[in-house]
């Protein structure tokens, strides 16, 4: 099972506890698909080789409480080395969380890989979807290719899929401030819950049907 989910991010801490409302259903999700065997554990990926985003701390210490709030353990780490078999089996979900640049070697690539296709789960949030660039099965993963962002301003956002668990408790319309990504080469696979209005914004670049989760 693979959770492809292009991701919104926030710089703003404010807003923190609004969006990570719609990544706690999609971990608990993901954990449940996993292997509901296994000890309920996610191991939080941060590291970064290019730009570093300074909600990254404040992302941790969200996904730690909603942990402990839901019956999950969470490893936060931005060490690589735990991108070995044997370590990412332990694990029902791997959160990559804005991370940035060439961040895992050819064998860390392979036992993601190994993990993934066994039935481990995936989240990517915001800065992710730069990371890796050279490497064509991350891109199938996360859904698409980063193409720049808008200046961080309040856009409309048009709940599309309202059946989805991750999106089930949002309204139809949820207006927010945010830091919006334009994408290249969209998987047309994906499955899109979430599209940003063009309109509403300046500086999008996907049109009509802008993925944004």
């Amino acid at each position: 099972y693979d959770l492809t989910l292009i991701t919104i991010a926030t710089e703003n801490k404010k807003t923190v506890a609004l969006t990570a409302k719609l990544f706690l259903t999609l971990f608990l999700l993901s954990l449940a698909i996993a292997c509901t065997k296994k000890e309920k554990k996610i191991l939080v990926f941060s590291k970064t080789e290019g730009y570093r985003h300074t909600s990254i701390e404040a992302g941790i210490e969200a996904l730690k409480k909603l942990g402990a709030e839901n019956g999950f353990k969470v490893t936060a780490t931005e060490d690589a080395r735990y991108f070995e078999e044997d370590s990412l089996k332990q694990y029902a979900a791997v959160v990559f969380l804005s991370t940035s640049g060439d961040i895992l070697d050819d064998l860390q690539q392979a036992d993601l890989e190994r993990f993934i296709q066994a039935g481990g789960g995936f989240v990517g949030i915001h800065e992710s979807v730069t990371s890796e660039p050279d490497w064509p099965w991350y891109y199938k993963l996360v859904g698409a290719h980063f193409d720049g962002h808008a200046k961080v301003q309040e856009a409309t956002l048009n709940i599309i899929d309202k059946n989805h668990p991750s999106t089930s408790s949002l309204e139809p319309i949820w207006v927010k401030t945010d830091e919006w990504y334009n994408f290249k080469d969209i998987d047309p696979d994906i499955k899109v819950v979430i599209e940003v209005d063009e309109d509403s914004y300046e500086g999008g670049k996907n049109g009509a049907h802008h993925p944004i989760s």
